[in-house]
């Protein structure tokens, strides 16, 4: 994947010694593209919280009963009755 010719520039011209940023140009620039982010409404939070929250469960529902379903499995395998 290659980066279009705009980045590619952006970068060279921003870096064309090979030397590094100082620390009040990386702030400077960290702040301006802080401001370039699109935050979510209240009612978006809400909603992706939401569909994080309702997803965990059920996978810790699910990891929960394999767990359980495999320890009887093995309990019983190594347990089990055996007519010897």
């Amino acid at each position: 994947m290659s980066d279009s010719s705009a980045v590619h520039e952006s970068r060279e011209d921003s870096n064309r010694d090979g030397q590094r940023t100082g620390p009040a140009t990386f702030y400077r620039q960290v702040v301006a593209e802080l401001r370039k982010v699109v935050w979510p409404t209240q009612e978006q939070l809400i909603t992706y919280f939401t569909v994080v929250m309702v997803f965990v469960l059920v996978m810790m529902a699910l990891v929960s009963v394999l767990d359980l379903a495999f320890g009887k499995l093995v309990f019983a395998l190594f347990t089990g009755n055996s007519s010897q």
